[in-house]
């Protein structure tokens, strides 16, 4: 699949994308800006420094004049491109991904990039009618501003314990300073920079990335634990028992938060996100707004409907007040906050929310073009049940949801189901194996399958 992708630029270092490439992205950056002013950030990834040296030169040799913030989280990128307002930015980073994976988030403008900005500079790398101009390169520092920016947000922590998990990416330093500044009591974890994440892929998502977070916040009877992605704008938490808090939980306690403040605010959630979302949102007195998954569709929106927060089920929050993007820090120190003003821990917080019977993304491989087709048909099959397709097919039924869409990233199609018991689970499940080619069916079934065996293995260890 191509490495330009709906979001951002992404693939693996060297094989997908070298240096050659990145000076012609960063040329054709620069063409599409006609050599304007251009902020530049790195993470921490061995591959980082080559990638950002060559995306420099390109955008330099276009005309741009570049600031270069040198290795930062990218909240602190887009901090920078909001405080220095008519600036693009370039952010080298793969964000999640696995240490062999690197890429560009751009900023092209005032909104959000839209896939066919990505498009137009692909068409542009690949064409190669680049301007020439003499730009120039200065160093900008803007860490210890954001840092103090960021404080002067929330509350003091009153003692409470906490342990952190930077995954050894960009908030290897910055996330346990923050914290100590707010009176907390911090113990690390994977908190030594290195972008070969010996500790553990920096994705806070996946729960087996959480197993030593988990021990670590049990062994140091500790209130919280915190982890951050490799970039430092995705977050995960694990409450005071040791268990890791679903990401569609942690919307709902920082939406009781925010409405209680901001009562008939709009909230914006990604597709996958389980039913409790919205109804809690509404149940708050709130409106919600569900968006297609990925951050520049759930930022678009929040900008278009003025919403005061968003949550997407990767773990990245979004605010209002922060220009409708997200910062995994903030969002930490307010989790943080809610902790210390509840007087309830998090896993009585987590209680208090009803869970639904919800499966993982269910993974299968289908060629490009094939799941169109795949995707096509199940539509019209499902379409006495009024689908949704802002992303892909998802059927709303009383009992629950199925989603089946098409992977942004790889040849993918995954689907995801919900009911509000098991037995609803069975028949939303049933009503979209009806509608699959049988090969498919029975590979969606046999992972259903896989999934109950492994909880009733996990319930009996």
């Amino acid at each position: 699949m191509s490495i330009f992708k709906a979001c951002d630029i992404r693939g693996k270092f060297p094989v997908e994308l070298d240096a050659s490439l990145a000076y012609r992205i960063g040329r054709a950056v620069g063409t599409k800006l006609r050599g304007g002013p251009v902020i530049l950030g790195g993470d921490l990834r061995l591959s980082t420094p080559e990638l950002k040296a060559a995306v420099t030169k390109g955008l330099v040799e276009s005309g741009c004049q570049v600031k270069d913030l040198g290795t930062v989280p990218t909240p602190v990128f887009y901090f920078a491109l909001r405080r220095l307002t008519g600036h693009a930015g370039v952010m080298v980073t793969a964000s999640h991904n696995p240490k062999e994976y690197n890429g560009f988030k751009l900023a092209l403008g005032p909104m959000p990039v839209t896939e066919e900005d990505i498009q137009q500079i692909k068409q542009l790398t690949e064409e190669g009618n680049f301007i020439n101009g003499k730009g120039k390169l200065e160093s900008l520092e803007l860490t210890e501003e954001y840092l103090q920016d960021t404080l002067a947000k929330v509350k003091p922590g009153k003692g409470l314990k906490v342990v952190i998990d930077a995954s050894n990416g960009s908030a290897w330093s910055i996330a346990p300073h923050a914290f100590e500044l707010m009176g907390y009591k911090v113990t690390t974890l994977n908190c030594e920079p290195d972008g070969s994440f010996p500790g553990h892929p920096p994705n806070p998502a996946v729960a087996e990335n959480l197993q030593d977070l988990c021990r670590k916040v049990v062994e140091e009877e500790a209130d919280v634990g915190i982890a951050f992605d490799g970039d430092g704008d995705r977050v995960g938490f694990v409450d005071n028992l040791g268990q890791q808090v679903p990401n569609d939980k942690n919307i709902v306690i920082f939406v009781k938060k925010l409405l209680s403040e901001h009562h008939g605010a709009k909230v914006v959630y990604d597709i996958k996100c389980s039913s409790i979302v919205p109804e809690s949102v509404r149940d708050l007195g709130g409106i919600p707004l569900m968006e297609k998954s990925g951050y520049t569709f759930i930022k678009r929106r929040m900008l278009d409907e003025k919403a005061l927060f968003g949550g997407e089920i990767t773990g990245h929050f979004f605010y209002d007040h922060l220009g409708g993007g997200d910062d995994a820090l903030y969002s930490s120190l307010l989790m943080a906050q809610i902790l210390t003003e509840s007087m309830e821990s998090l896993s009585d917080l987590v209680r208090e929310i009803p869970t639904y019977c919800t499966t993982p993304d269910l993974r299968i491989p289908v060629p490009g073009e094939q799941a169109r087709e795949i995707l096509t048909q199940v539509q019209g099959k499902l379409a006495r049940y009024n689908p949704q397709t802002i992303d892909g097919v998802r059927v709303e039924f009383p009992e629950g949801w199925g989603l089946m869409r098409i992977s942004v990233t790889e040849p993918l199609l995954t689907f995801r189901f919900e009911g509000k018991t098991p037995s609803d689970l069975e028949k939303v499940v049933n009503v979209f194996l009806s509608a699959l080619p049988e090969e498919l069916g029975q590979q969606v079934e046999s992972r259903i399958r896989s999934l109950y065996r492994q909880e009733k293995k996990n319930q009996i260890a």
